[in-house]
């Protein structure tokens, strides 16, 4: 799937003008994306390039965090910061024992390290305007698109369950770099953003109860560990190895 700007919206995202009821609706909806993203969702799935063919068979949960995105004004003026903890978990309401403290405190703490070696440019996002900025800075030009994996069903959710892969495309983009935000655990939608030089596919896939998936995959040279995620760093040396990018990650490439 295509997102032109500035036409690309998140589907959950808000246009309030009061911070105080946004505010609201991001505490109710902490439990349930704070669940979502403990689970394996089908973006911590890591396999071989030579597995992705027509008719070979993996099983994946396709899955929605439900975090909302907040507008740029909104979400600059929450603090986002390690040394501001106290003041996020009151101003979202969080208890400080809870799990979702302790995700908020990992993500900070992953935003806040030095850049991942390889690495040409990384950034966490905490609005899709902010998004948007970073990775046109990184691919030198505010004439972009996003690309993102795209689902049959209209909630963008399912059961774990068996998928078999139907077509395998490859995404031709101009230059080699783009850029790829994945969504990260955070009572609102956060975005871990970082350039990258893999190659992309599109494949579609079936799933056991009738879902069709249009799946955004990347493919990796090397098993260098990327931003926020290590996983790469355990794969076999010198093997291409892929992963599929959930609903809530973006891939930004040049028009």
């Amino acid at each position: 799937m295509h997102c032109p700007v500035p036409t690309c919206k998140h589907p959950m995202a808000m246009s309030l003008s009061l911070a105080a009821p946004l505010l609201l609706l991001v505490a109710a909806v902490i439990p349930s994306a704070y669940a979502a993203h403990r689970e394996a969702s089908v973006g911590s799935v890591l396999f071989a390039k030579s597995d992705l063919y027509p008719g070979s068979k993996m099983t994946l949960h396709f899955s929605r965090t439900g975090a909302v995105t907040l507008p740029r004004g909104h979400a600059d003026s929450i603090p986002f910061s390690s040394a501001k903890i106290p003041e996020i978990l009151s101003r979202l309401s969080v208890p400080a024992d809870s799990p979702a403290a302790a995700d908020i405190r990992y993500t900070l703490a992953e935003c806040e390290a030095p850049p991942t070696p390889g690495v040409v440019a990384q950034s966490c996002a905490t609005s899709f305007e902010s998004m948007f900025d970073f990775a046109a800075s990184s691919l030198g030009t505010r004439d972009i698109r996003a690309m993102m994996t795209k689902l049959s069903n209209q909630d963008g959710a399912t059961p774990r369950q068996a998928y078999t892969v139907e077509l395998v495309r490859p995404l031709p983009v101009a230059g080699r770099d783009k850029v790829a935000c994945h969504g990260v655990p955070y009572p609102y939608a956060v975005f871990a953003c970082h350039t990258t030089t893999a190659a992309l596919y599109m494949v579609t896939l079936a799933g056991a109860d009738g879902t069709k998936a249009d799946a955004l995959t990347a493919c990796h040279l090397d098993a260098s560990p990327i931003f926020f995620d290590e996983k790469l760093s355990a794969a076999p040396v010198g093997v291409p190895m892929c992963h599929f990018l959930s609903q809530d990650s973006k891939l930004w490439v040049r028009n």
